[in-house]
């Protein structure tokens, strides 16, 4: 479900007008997310450290209302609740799109997830079987602990979703830190609820 927002009364209305005329009107951030507990847990038996910590990504992100804007023709839509348009690995090192529905239960989740991984990996294609603007494009590259990333855009295709990768853990200070890049449509959103997106995901995935 999703409702159209009321720009007119919206707090960010010059904002949005102003940062939706820009030919690249995506910012990015990157910074290292403390998730030792989600690490420790993975490592322990308890879920899929993948699917945890795309679990909690999705979780932290529908918790943060403009994760959850898109626009479409000049209006901006608030979906009720936004899923994962992630990449999975080939073992002949290509990927595919997948698509995986938010369950708040980490049980559905995991279940759909490796269903879905599944899928991908015995397939040759690279579109997802389900996708839809309410969906939060995300990636890793667990080879690499980057401090910067950017995106393949096309500029002619209208794209207001939020896109998250995730890299290489590294040990710092007997902790697990992974680079988690975020890169948003600054007509929807600010470094402000980019923030407050990083806060949660932490709180989710530091403590054992």
């Amino acid at each position: 479900m999703k409702q159209l927002l009321d720009i007119d009364n919206w707090a960010r209305k010059e904002h949005f007008h102003f940062f939706r005329q820009f030919e690249e009107p995506f910012f990015g951030v990157c910074a290292d997310v403390d998730c030792t507990g989600a690490y420790q847990r993975a490592q322990g038996g308890q879920g899929s450290f993948f699917l945890t910590y795309l679990h909690a990504t999705l979780k932290a992100a529908n918790a943060i209302e403009p994760f959850r804007y898109r626009i479409n023709d000049g209006q901006v839509w608030v979906y009720d609740v936004v899923h994962a348009s992630p990449t999975i690995n080939r073992p002949d090192g290509s990927f595919g799109f997948a698509y995986i529905d938010y369950h708040e239960d980490f049980g559905l989740f995991e279940e759909a997830g490796n269903r879905e991984i599944h899928r991908v990996r015995g397939s040759k294609g690279l579109a997802p079987a389900v996708s839809g603007e309410n969906v939060l494009h995300c990636s890793a590259l667990p080879w690499l602990s980057f401090t910067g990333l950017s995106h393949a855009r096309a500029f002619s295709f209208a794209d207001s979703c939020p896109k998250i990768s995730f890299g290489k853990i590294k040990d710092q200070q007997g902790r697990k830190m992974m680079p988690v890049s975020v890169h948003v449509h600054h007509a929807l959103m600010d470094g402000y609820h980019v923030g407050l997106f990083y806060e949660r995901l932490t709180a989710l995935l530091t403590n054992p």
